[in-house]
């Protein structure tokens, strides 16, 4: 089943940690572009964040989707100071297939998803994108 991750990173090298983000995802079938937004929420002052997002074909559940989320970001550094803060690497799961999930710590579809035009935009075009190439260096 087709499943739609949103990546997003706002402070370092953010292009150099999706593109890492993006490598280390497996069975994916289409990247959007890159898209730069100002931060939505948390503390001022945060550099504008860059977003895509990716399409998998898989077979994982969306526990599992999760999980592998929560890896990308651990492999990234990513610490949670403050809601909704600056994050090297934030891993939302979008959509699993026609799957409906609302448990305490994962709800599919994301609950904000069509509220963020740095989301409803790239998702459109990774679902309607040819194979991915690779991450543009700019």
């Amino acid at each position: 089943m087709k499943a739609y991750l949103g990546l997003g990173s706002n402070p370092g090298d953010s292009r150099a940690t999706l593109r890492a983000a993006v490598a280390a995802l497996p069975d994916v079938v289409a990247v959007s572009p890159v898209y730069e937004t100002e931060p939505v929420g948390g503390p001022a002052g945060q550099s504008p964040f860059l977003n895509l997002v990716v399409a998998m074909e898989t077979t994982k559940t969306p526990r599992e989707i999760l999980e592998m989320c929560q890896r990308l970001e651990a492999a990234a550094s990513r610490v949670r100071l403050a809601h909704w803060g600056p994050r090297t690497l934030d891993v939302d799961v979008l959509l699993v297939g026609e799957l409906a999930v609302n448990e305490p710590d994962l709800v599919v579809p994301h609950p904000l998803l069509r509220e963020r035009a740095f989301v409803v935009e790239p998702l459109r075009e990774a679902a309607h994108a040819a194979p991915p190439t690779t991450l543009p260096s700019r």
